[in-house]
């Protein structure tokens, strides 16, 4: 049996409403939500939303039915109103996070994350740089792989928050071997396909125009790809960034590895924003995220969409049917 955990993340943002709203039809994946039941009671009665909370600890039944969620409680540090941010809460959202990870070592399953903020722990004096960092620390893993993804593409990233001006001093031979091995590895082992097709774009534009607007193309990324292919990964690229998400350079291509964050991410926002799910590929186990904040400003209002949230958990059940976490 396979469990989604799920986190509700910032307790002043929209993440736990957006539970509670999964929480109104039948589903089939057995999802377990990691939040104060008191909080999730509070926002339920805000919003006018019936739902039955019911407490879960490991080895008790999960519910599926509409109008019920079965929660593992974590009690909040303080207080909490929909929109307004509190320090006091930092330790309640990375015992979240900490809780996740204990579960899902002890049991099959994945994590899927609603989102957090991480400027209020950091002021909290939490060293925090994101969910990706927190669960590859805790996994004892040097290297993943943020991808984001939709109905219709894969984008992963080489680099991610990173200033523009240092990203082309990031790009290395070795780093970009291990990613893409990542990448390929995860495609087979977590998305069931038997021959990974990757592109992957180039850093500058043109992808380097021949040496005249940049040598990171032949110098970095294509030597990298030149000795993968010799371990028969079926790579192709580096391509221009501006003709490398078209239809037709995308057919029959499972994933695109982009150069930084915003060469590739402003693409797939536009192709899938609200339904697309933020994966960490590398890790020992799965994880997914919506591909949104806290939205603190609908906070509480009813107005927050549980698009992403639902693509995030069946991407994890798909994920989890192939894999043997």
């Amino acid at each position: 049996m396979s469990y989604l955990y799920l986190t509700s993340g910032e307790p002043a943002g929209i993440g736990p409403e957006l539970c509670l709203q999964y929480a109104q039809v039948e589903r089939t994946h057995n999802v377990i939500v990691l939040a104060d039941i008191s909080l999730l009671e509070q926002r339920a009665q805000q919003l006018k939303i019936n739902c039955e909370l019911q407490p879960w600890f490991p080895g008790d039944a999960v519910t599926q039915l509409a109008g019920q969620l079965s929660v593992f409680h974590i009690s909040l540090r303080a207080p909490c109103t929909a929109g307004t941010l509190d320090t006091a809460n930092a330790g309640y959202v990375l015992a979240q996070l900490q809780h996740s990870v204990q579960l899902v070592q002890s049991s099959r399953g994945a994590i899927v994350t609603c989102p957090v903020h991480k400027g209020i722990i950091n002021e909290s004096g939490i060293p925090f740089s994101g969910h990706t960092e927190f669960f590859a620390e805790r996994a004892g893993v040097e290297k993943v792989v943020m991808m984001l993804a939709c109905e219709k593409l894969r984008v992963c990233l080489a680099t991610t928050h990173l200033p523009l001006r240092a990203v082309a001093d990031a790009i290395n031979g070795p780093e970009l071997k291990v990613l893409l091995a990542i990448i390929h590895n995860s495609l087979k082992t977590q998305f069931g396909i038997a021959q990974p097709r990757i592109s992957v774009c180039g850093l500058n534009p043109h992808a380097g125009e021949g040496g005249h607007l940049g040598l990171e193309e032949q110098e970095i990324i294509e030597p990298a790809l030149a000795s993968l292919r010799e371990t028969g990964m079926d790579l192709i690229g580096p391509l221009p960034a501006d003709t490398a998400f078209t239809p037709r350079a995308l057919e029959g291509i499972d994933a695109v590895l982009a150069m930084y964050h915003d060469q590739g991410l402003p693409v797939l926002k536009y192709a899938g924003f609200g339904d697309a799910v933020n994966v960490t590929l590398g890790l020992p186990f799965i994880r997914t995220s919506v591909d949104h904040g806290t939205a603190l400003d609908i906070a509480g209002l009813g107005r927050a969409n549980c698009g992403s949230l639902r693509c995030a958990l069946d991407y994890a059940a798909t994920m989890s049917a192939h894999s043997n976490f």
